[in-house]
């Protein structure tokens, strides 16, 4: 025999459905587009702010800010984009993906070359990478990946981008080049001070990389963001005392 529901029941599951759609509960909840370089630090702030603000949930995602740069476009849900150089949100600004009046520049890095941790090559400047025992160099695709544009720059700056370009492996984003290293598929990458920190006993900086610009990390709000005053608030909270000591923390400086 088919049972049906009492007619108070009904009315209060029908209440529930109109009172609680389900774009509130995604009202609590704000997503964040960042440089794959920022994943182990922003996770942190990210835990903290949501320990900050109860039942509010912030989910993260990581990939090439360039990459980041087109999900946006194609209209991937975000209240808040960090890039890893100034460039992607340059273009996100032109288009108008973010809120221009909120952009500002939160941390800065670093860029090194590194090798697997057992490596035994001698590599003093960028001219020995020419040396015939470097056969793959990793590094960020310059067309979607910040820490490859800055790579590209500094290996321009000392004559070496073309002659170099027959032992370059790219990778998709700067965790990819890293581990790329850390796997010892290649003999040297580059990647961001705060990366080589992370993968410490699987690889070694062997050079502070010079000639590129200053590597700033702009954010901004996005202009089709959902929760726009809860991103605000999470904005607000990544400039915070309590956000940037994490960002300390993980190797990051102050912009």
């Amino acid at each position: 025999m088919q049972r049906w529901l009492p007619w108070p029941w009904v009315i209060l599951a029908l209440l529930t459905l109109i009172v609680r759609p389900e774009s509130a509960l995604a009202a609590e909840e704000i997503t964040v587009s960042a440089a794959a370089s920022l994943t182990d630090a922003l996770k942190a702030v990210a835990h903290q702010f949501e320990q900050d603000h109860s039942g509010v949930k912030v989910v993260l995602n990581f990939a090439a800010s360039g990459v980041l740069l087109q999900q946006m476009a194609q209209g991937a849900p975000v209240e808040v984009f960090l890039s890893a150089d100034q460039k992607t949100m340059d273009q996100a600004q032109e288009t108008g993906l973010i809120v221009p009046e909120t952009r500002k520049n939160l941390v800065s890095n670093g860029l090194v070359l590194i090798v697997p941790q057992d490596s035994r090559l001698a590599l003093k400047d960028l001219h020995s990478l020419a040396r015939p025992e470097v056969k793959r160099l990793g590094l960020g695709n310059p067309e979607t990946v910040p820490a490859g544009r800055y790579t590209r720059e500094a290996l321009r700056h000392q004559g070496l981008w073309e002659t170099l370009q027959p032992k370059y492996i790219m990778g998709e984003s700067v965790r990819q080049v890293l581990d790329y290293v850390s796997r010892g598929e290649v003999d040297a990458g580059f990647v961001f001070t705060t990366d080589a920190a992370i993968a410490k006993g699987k690889v070694r900086p062997v050079l502070v990389v010079k000639g590129h610009r200053p590597i700033l990390y702009p954010l901004a709000l996005v202009t089709a963001g959902r929760q726009p005053a809860l991103a605000r608030k999470f904005l607000d909270f990544l400039g915070g005392p309590q956000a940037q000591e994490i960002f300390k923390k993980y190797g990051f400086g102050k912009p």
